[in-house]
């Protein structure tokens, strides 16, 4: 496993990061750590979730599981997400007062006198940076969270909101798989009249590689926007015909191949993986061992349907 340094502590984290969207599927703690054991045991050790995941019940659960084995929560690096609002409807709110609220909810679900990164969800076009700047000092200086960062931010919001506070946005987490190469297709049809030239993401890789900030890509092993996993599905044939055959060579399955493609771009990279199978987060943990050619690089991102000019 490899590691990077995240934050303002420097701290030591895996490139591939569990995330734990979808725990309650397992239902009790006893389950969840058998889980996140097998993490541990294949290097990875970063937890993401949110509090919107089931309205809450992630966070509960992972909460039932450290209440299990306290000794679990300080050997992860825990992250948390606030931001959306899903009663009475949907939507987004980044004022002072929720994003304290919800930190301190998370805290409480989560049983945990601090999380180690609290990520913004969504871009809220009402946001103010000065009062985003007072929520995120008031709960540094509690202690009750220790780095920020931006989730789903193009360039500009992230700098808009790094003008007004005083702390450096520690990641970006955004979409990003060799079936959603959107922040990868502008750059190679730069001044082209085509669908591909048009920069939808305003250079998130750039901007975050010249910044220092850490990129987690979510969806590694997705299609669209959650329409489904690329491996094994027949509408992807050329895809994972390389995909296997690279996996054959390299001693691995075809998902740890798909997520070395992600790791592989330049930059500080992390992979977010939403597995719940103690399986599959072995096998998609092998990813960080995995060092794709150049040439392989382009042969996936070919395969996958995508075009170079």
């Amino acid at each position: 496993m490899k590691f990077i340094e995240f934050g303002s502590e420097n701290r030591r984290v895996s490139d591939v990061v569990l995330g734990l969207m979808r725990i309650p599927q397992l239902e009790t703690p006893q389950k969840v750590s058998e889980l996140l054991h097998t993490a541990l045991e294949s290097g990875i050790n970063m937890l993401d979730i949110a509090d919107c995941y089931s309205k809450g019940r992630a966070e509960e659960l992972l909460g039932e599981t450290f209440a299990l084995e306290p000794q679990l929560r300080d050997k992860f690096f825990l992250q948390s997400k606030c931001g959306i609002v899903k009663d009475p409807f949907y939507f987004f709110d980044f004022s002072k007062e929720h994003i304290i609220k919800a930190a301190e909810d998370s805290l409480r679900r989560l049983k945990t006198d601090h999380l180690d990164c609290l990520l913004l969800h969504r871009p809220d076009a009402l946001m103010e940076p000065e009062e985003i700047c007072e929520a995120f000092s008031l709960l540094k200086e509690q202690g009750k969270v220790l780095d920020f960062g931006v989730s789903n931010f193009n360039p500009a919001q992230m700098k808009l909101l790094q003008r007004g506070i005083d702390v450096k946005l520690a990641c970006n987490q955004v979409q990003m798989s060799v079936c959603h190469t959107v922040m990868i297709d502008s750059g190679f049809n730069v001044n082209m009249d085509n669908d591909a030239s048009v920069m939808h993401d305003g250079g998130i890789l750039e901007h975050c590689s010249l910044q220092g900030t850490v990129v987690q890509a979510w969806s590694v092993m997705q299609h669209g926007f959650f329409k489904g996993v690329f491996i094994g599905d027949p509408h992807y044939l050329r895809l994972n015909s390389v995909l296997d055959r690279i996996a054959a060579e390299q001693g691995v399955t075809s998902t740890a191949v798909a997520i070395a493609w992600v790791l592989r771009v330049p930059g500080r990279m992390q992979a977010v993986i939403g597995t719940t199978r103690p399986e599959r987060v072995k096998n998609s943990a092998r990813a960080s061992d995995v060092r794709l050619s150049r040439q392989q690089w382009y042969e996936i991102y070919l395969a996958a349907g995508n075009e170079l000019p």
